[in-house]
């Protein structure tokens, strides 16, 4: 993990020694204070181009920070990864330019305002399209109002907006389709405990009311169908790359400790660092696809093959890590076993394998 670690310490210099100090327990508490961290040395930033005054990161950076800051803060990693979806997405439609509807003042209120964006899209619903709504915005003089819900919703009580995917009458988007960007104070939304689980729990995973959240116009996106369509397709990937480099992240944490503490043999060693660098170095391929700019349902489908690839790697590494480390190192402290239970996080962010399972089929079946 040496060039996700020189990653994450070049554009986001101090952040992992920060975390570091923090123990584990802490970090994953509902009271984690490594988002604010995050924020504070300009995480918010990574992925908004330095015309906007960010850092310019690209999608191969972005999947390394994303690996080695999992791999210190789990639930900071998975909770900051809706905020680089949101901010990508944002990306991607100001460079379509005026048409998409999108402010490019707003990656610059980002950068300048170190804002962080949740995302109420599908997260939770595991048969559902990512960005097919999970709201309806009714019409109004100047704007619309929003009603509906969002349950979990990772970043729930330290976002300052939230982008949201919202049905929309015919008369306003030929999709159905618009994106809401509604401030975290705006009258009508509020947040109430809904994640049960000490797993993951420092993502702030709670639910987000919104009952009348009146939005204007111009902070409801609707771009026109092929727009609609790409922006659709690239989120889903970056998606995609956030989640498969986020668990690999976590499972490397396990491996590490394997291979510092001297467990198995050389040849059960050497397997299981082949094992989930071969998943990394799945992920960043995809990455440099994305940069290089194939086309987009080309990398939509190798970023369904990662992720599932990933995940179906991240489950049998991390079980025989754990055996590797041994009874000792489990019941002595508390990491090993909140490492291999976080782990398990990636089967339940959408799609699922089964959803998914038509279209992978069709991607490669095709004539």
């Amino acid at each position: 993990m040496e060039i996700d670690r020189t990653t994450l310490d070049r554009l986001l210099p101090g952040l992992r020694k920060r975390l570091a100090e923090v123990s584990l327990t802490e970090l994953e508490s509902e009271k984690n204070p490594g988002i604010e961290i995050f924020r504070t040395l300009g995480g918010t930033n990574l992925l908004v181009p330095k015309e906007h005054g960010g850092l310019g990161a690209d999608a191969l950076d972005a999947v390394r920070v994303m690996r080695a800051l999992a791999a210190v803060a789990p639930s900071t990693a998975v909770a900051t990864m809706m905020h680089q979806f949101s901010v990508s997405t944002m990306v991607a439609a100001v460079s379509f330019g005026a048409e998409s509807g999108v402010n490019p003042a707003l990656l610059d209120s980002i950068t300048q305002n170190q804002l962080l964006l949740s995302s109420a899209f599908a997260e939770g619903r595991t048969d559902q399209d990512i960005l097919q709504p999970t709201m309806t915005a009714t019409p109004v003089e100047g704007g619309f109002l929003v009603s509906g819900t969002k349950k979990p919703c990772s970043l729930s009580r330290s976002m300052n907006l939230m982008t949201a995917s919202v049905a929309l009458p015919p008369e306003h988007s030929i999709t159905g389709l618009g994106i809401a960007v509604i401030p975290a104070d705006a009258e009508g939304l509020s947040v109430h405990p809904f994640w049960s689980s000490f797993v993951l729990a420092g993502a702030e995973s709670d639910e987000v009311r919104l009952t009348d959240v009146f939005v204007p116009a111009e902070q409801m996106v609707a771009p026109p169908i092929e727009q609609a369509i790409m922006l659709q397709m690239t989120g889903l990937v970056h998606f995609q790359l956030s989640v498969s480099a986020a668990y690999t992240g976590i499972a490397s944490a396990l491996v590490q400790q394997v291979l510092e503490r001297g467990r198995g043999s050389v040849t059960d060693r050497a397997d299981l660092a082949v094992r989930i660098e071969s998943a990394a170095l799945a992920t960043e391929a995809v990455a440099r696809q994305l940069i290089a700019g194939d086309p987009i349902h080309t990398t939509l489908a190798a970023a369904q093959v990662a992720r599932f690839g990933a995940q179906q790697t991240i489950g049998e590494v991390v079980n025989r890590a754990v055996e590797l480390l041994g009874g000792m190192a489990y019941v002595s402290s508390s990491d090993i076993a909140y490492l291999a239970a976080a782990s398990h996080g990636i089967s339940f962010h959408p799609p699922s394998r089964s959803s998914a399972a038509s279209s992978i089929v069709d991607y490669f079946t095709a004539g």
